[in-house]
C-alpha cells in the first residue's frame, strides 16, 4: 500500500513552487517517489494565515477584499477537482505566473492565459470557480491544516499525523525531495534551521 503525503500550496510562495515542481517531476517521470506514494496537493492560504486574530476569514469576505492569492487558489483547486488530467501542467502554469513571469496572480486575464496555455478552457475553470465550490474546498482544507496539525505555511508535507514545513533551495530537484521523504518519518527531529547558507 502506497504511502499517502499531503503538501500544501499557495501560488505566491516560490518555496511552495520549488517543491511542487519536484513532485510533479517525479510523478511524470515515473520516479519512485512520484509512483510510490499517494501525493495529495493541499490548498493553503497565505492570506488567511495574516489575517488578524477576530477579523472574518478571507473566504467570507468580497471578492476584493480576500488578498491577492486566493482567486489563483480557486482556479488551482477547480482544476485539481474538476479537470484533474490537467492538474500537474495547470499547477506549473499557475505558480510560473508570478515566479515566471513577474505577472499578479489575482489579474483573471493571467489566470486565462495560464490555464489555456496547458489546454484548458478558462471559460469552463472560471464557471466551476464562479460555483463557490473551490472556495469552500479552500476553507476546508486551509481550517483543517490549521486545527489538526498547525500548519502554518507552505510547503508543508502531512504524512499521518506529523506535519513538517520544508524550505528547498532549489527548484525542480527529485533528489531533494527523496532526501526529505527519507526524514518525515524522524520525529525525534523537531526542528532543524540553518542560520544561514553559504551562496
Amino acid at each position: 500500500m502506497p504511502r499517502t503525503i499531503g503538501i500544501t500550496f499557495d501560488y505566491r510562495c516560490p518555496f511552495a513552487r520549488n517543491a511542487h515542481e519536484a513532485v510533479l517531476s517525479a510523478i511524470d517521470s515515473g520516479h519512485p517517489v512520484g509512483t510510490e506514494i499517494d501525493w495529495k496537493f493541499v490548498a493553503f492560504s497565505l492570506d488567511q494565515s495574516h489575517v488578524e486574530e477576530g477579523a472574518a476569514p478571507v473566504w467570507e469576505r468580497e471578492p476584493a477584499a480576500r488578498g491577492s492569492g486566493i482567486l489563483a487558489l480557486e482556479w488551482g483547486v477547480a482544476i485539481r477537482d474538476s479537470f484533474a488530467e490537467h492538474f500537474g501542467a495547470a499547477h506549473r502554469a499557475l505558480f510560473a505566473i508570478r515566479h515566471d513571469h513577474g505577472k499578479r496572480q489575482h489579474e483573471v486575464e493571467h489566470l486565462e492565459a495560464a490555464v489555456a496555455g496547458v489546454g484548458l478552457d478558462p471559460v469552463a475553470v472560471a464557471a466551476e470557480v464562479a460555483s463557490g465550490r473551490p472556495l469552500a474546498t479552500i476553507a476546508r482544507e486551509h481550517t483543517d491544516a490549521v486545527d489538526r496539525y498547525a500548519v502554518f505555511g507552505v510547503p508543508t508535507f502531512i504524512e499521518h499525523e506529523v506535519a513538517t514545513f520544508v524550505r528547498f533551495m532549489e527548484r525542480d530537484r527529485i533528489d531533494d525531495l527523496e532526501r526529505l521523504i527519507t526524514l518525515l518519518d524522524w520525529t525525534n527531529l523537531n526542528e532543524l534551521k540553518r542560520t544561514r547558507l553559504p551562496r
